[in-house]
């Protein structure tokens, strides 16, 4: 049986997570793998003794040791009880197989050791500690999906069964990858499909298009296609609204941290401007 891996932290993200996780798993025939992961133990940071004598300093260390102590075990409590209200979630949504997993250290390496056997990873756009007001991302969120090896969902803040998909295609490997994926899966038959380029009205670029859209047809998708000029970040936006799309898919990431670092990331912006859940493709 194929594992789909739902990562949660508590966030508000964290239902849409299980509740995407779950639609995929019961078309699919998917087991779910829920990971929570705490950080590494800081300890403490500072000396807060200040110039006291060595007795009254010793008991402070102490008592500073137990708390730090109590937190931990606090955070272990409350990973569990997150782990479990997931659980009864998933198992709520129809899946009928489903296992928990706390682990303390880095989300992005526990994420990648959980991925044997795995299809698919489901993530939350932003984490508990996430400024929405400013609409950053999860700082752990482009780790993950630089890191992963296989595709990764990102789960909008409300889920909504999909219906219709639109996929950003724009030939490159990623994105080859992704018509191939979606022709062969059991997890989209019966959806309607839109597949948008953004470039120029060139030969070579509609060929490709209709090459990616003769695979779909193939696999027995009602499809329509479409080259749209301007800038993929608006338009692939406003083509997602455009054809009620419940879901976009793309490639993630094809430039380097350097280069997203100062020109920005088509990825990121997608992720950060649509209301709906994008599965990315490395």
């Amino acid at each position: 049986m194929s594992k789909i891996i739902a990562l949660v932290d508590g966030s508000t993200y964290s239902e849409s997570v299980c509740d995407y996780a779950a639609w995929v798993a019961t078309r699919k025939g998917s087991s779910v793998e829920v990971l929570h992961v705490l950080g590494r133990r800081e300890g403490v940071q500072s000396n807060l003794s200040g110039n006291i004598g060595l007795g009254a300093r010793s008991k402070l260390m102490e008592e500073l040791a137990e708390l730090d102590m109590a937190k931990a075990k606090l955070a272990q409590k409350r990973g569990r009880a997150i782990l479990e209200d997931a659980e009864a979630r998933l198992r709520a949504d129809g899946v009928e197989t489903v296992t928990t997993r706390l682990r303390h250290g880095d989300l992005v390496e526990e994420a990648t050791a959980a991925e044997e056997g795995a299809d698919l990873i489901v993530i939350g756009k932003r984490g508990e500690g996430a400024d929405f007001a400013k609409g950053h991302l999860g700082s752990n969120l482009e780790r993950v999906v630089r890191a992963s090896r296989i595709p990764v969902l990102v789960a909008s803040r409300a889920f909504k069964p999909v219906e219709r998909f639109l996929i950003a295609y724009d030939g490159s490997p990623a994105a080859m990858r992704a018509v191939d994926h979606i022709a062969r899966s059991d997890v989209f038959g019966g959806l309607e499909a839109c597949l948008l380029t953004v470039g120029e009205e060139e030969a070579k670029a509609r060929r490709a298009l209709e090459g990616a859209e003769a695979m779909l047809k193939g696999a027995g998708y009602a499809v329509s296609s479409q080259i749209a000029r301007g800038n993929p970040k608006t338009v692939i936006a406003e083509q997602v609204k455009a054809q009620g799309a419940d879901l976009l898919m793309m490639g993630a990431y094809s430039a380097s941290r350097l280069r997203s670092l100062i020109i920005g990331s088509t990825t990121s912006e997608m992720i950060r401007g649509c209301q709906v859940p994008i599965l990315l493709f490395r």
